[in-house]
């Protein structure tokens, strides 16, 4: 028999308080009491009810009393402890005591099994998994201090912040298996083209012990903190989508539609996923996360286009060093995209080289060489600035700025072919990498007054990934099934044992 003294929780208990929860009702119907206060008193109820019931399925359990000795799998023995071991166990519906009957050599030496911890397969920390899930949930959008105070405000249970932050970076030592595990998308129901894109964003972080102290005036040039570059990679598929020069240029410059005209659509992406890696080198270069985002650019690929079947286009800014770590990573034979939007900011600082910001000849002058960037025309509009500078006499800063922005298109011709780009349908723009550093990692990671250490910084990378990617479920799936693969090896043990309830 399984002896356990529950701390509550009992049949009749239950009855009593689904009856009185029916009363409540009933006499607050009576009383046309406000519909908020009788929400707010059921809530109250229900978490109560809750609370019961789970008491009242660990006293059923017992302690895990199977016998005076145990034979484990590997066919030797193990004997009854004298004394039974509590453990913590926090739940949704508050906290509980747990006692349970050990098996080992002798007390003060290493437990060798826990019957009741394999039957309920209980995790490592005393946080239920679905707390851990919900708070890891909430943490990923909203500070570990707000996550606190939402459920204690809704479920009436008390977390320590520092503990919502530990529980946080060990959710996070699951990603990394489970992106290897990741269920990706059915090969019919991919797009007919693959889109990679990288990107750089800094995380404000704490400083350390041996960084010098804050200075009590800022002069010019010096940061209010100190960030840590992170890199961001995105992979999806998505439809073709030919469009014109025209059409492009029209979007860019924000040109009304026609009276009539329908809205246009855009193909979905499919199976879009983002993920971060801040740099780990003690000097913050770039070089580590870089190779590690786009080694697990390439792996997300040998998984869904294999051997290459569909075309993969690389749409980025003008950093050589991300460029560099796509050619070590994902080689072959990738269509190189400079975004557009890289592009057309330096017209614009060229045009107010020539033309008075904000005034219809800038505007005009944009329009004109956006128009034929796009056309496949990039040479040309560089010798035209070169040019033109010549005949105005730029000199000075001037001079200098045209030469870096046109210098910046010379280095990225080859990545400009955007007349080809278009009748092939590829995307043009890095919009999905932009929406993910300010989205997945400014909103997060760059609130006001955030520093982070390395390590909740990464852990932060990581489970935001997977809530932002659509794979939560699955997610917690996994650890849960890893974790408890990990604990409880030899739960099979419990087959041959008839486990008794408590009347």
């Amino acid at each position: 028999m399984i002896a356990h003294q529950a701390e509550t929780g009992n049949a009749p208990s239950l009855a009593a308080l689904a009856d009185q929860l029916l009363g409540f009702v009933r006499h607050a119907a009576d009383q046309g009491r406000p519909a908020h206060e009788v929400e707010r008193a059921i809530w109250d109820r229900v978490l109560q009810l809750g609370r019961e019931a789970f008491a009242l399925f660990l006293r059923l359990h017992g302690t895990g009393d199977v016998g005076d000795q145990l034979t484990l799998p590997d066919g030797s023995t193990a004997d009854r402890l004298p004394t039974t071991h509590t453990r913590g166990y926090r739940s949704v519906f508050g906290d509980f005591t747990v006692a349970r009957a050990c098996y080992g050599t002798r007390d003060g030496q290493r437990i060798a099994f826990v019957p009741l911890d394999n039957r309920l397969q209980l995790p490592a920390s005393d946080y239920s998994y679905l707390l851990q899930e919900w708070d890891a949930a909430l943490g990923s959008e909203s500070a570990f201090a707000r996550v606190a105070t939402t459920l204690r405000d809704i479920l009436g249970v008390k977390q320590p912040v520092d503990s919502l932050e530990r529980n946080h970076r060990r959710v996070a030592e699951a990603v990394e298996s489970f992106r290897d595990a990741r269920p990706v998308p059915g090969p019919a129901d991919e797009g007919e083209v693959f889109v990679v894109s990288a990107d750089g964003k800094g995380v404000p972080m704490r400083r350390g012990p041996d960084d010098p102290r804050a200075k009590a005036h800022r002069g010019k040039g010096d940061k209010a903190n100190k960030k840590r570059m992170a890199i961001v990679g995105a992979v999806y598929s998505v439809d073709r989508h030919p469009r014109t020069a025209a059409e492009v240029t029209a979007a860019l410059f924000r040109d009304p539609r026609p009276t009539g005209a329908p809205r246009p659509t855009r193909p979905e992406p499919v199976g879009k996923h983002v993920w971060g890696r801040l740099s780990r080198a003690a000097d913050g270069s770039l070089g580590e996360p870089i190779d590690a985002v786009f080694g697990w650019v390439a792996s997300e690929l040998g998984r869904r286009n294999p051997p290459g079947r569909r075309p993969v286009v690389c749409v980025m800014d003008g950093q050589e060093a991300l460029w560099e770590g796509r050619v070590r990573h994902v080689p072959g034979e990738v269509v190189e995209v400079l975004d557009i939007l890289h592009v057309t900011p330096r017209l614009w600082q060229a045009a107010h080289l020539f033309h008075k910001e904000g005034s219809p000849g800038a505007t005009a002058f944009v329009r004109d060489r956006v128009g034929r960037v796009l056309g496949g025309c990039v040479k040309g509009v560089v010798a035209g600035l070169r040019r033109q500078g010549t005949l105005r006499g730029l000199t000075g800063s001037k001079k200098k700025t045209l030469s870096t922005i046109c210098g910046y298109l010379s280095r990225n011709a080859d990545r400009m072919r955007y007349g080809e780009y278009l009748g092939e349908g590829y995307p043009i723009a890095s919009g999905v990498i932009e929406g993910a550093c300010r989205h997945y990692v400014k909103d997060r990671l760059e609130r006001s007054g955030m520093r982070w250490t390395r390590a909740g910084a990464q852990a932060m990378l990581d489970i935001r990934s997977e809530f932002l990617n659509g794979d939560w479920a699955a997610f917690q799936g996994h650890r849960i099934e890893r974790e408890t693969q990990r604990m409880y090896p030899h739960r099979q043990v419990l087959k041959g044992i008839e486990w008794t309830m408590i009347a």
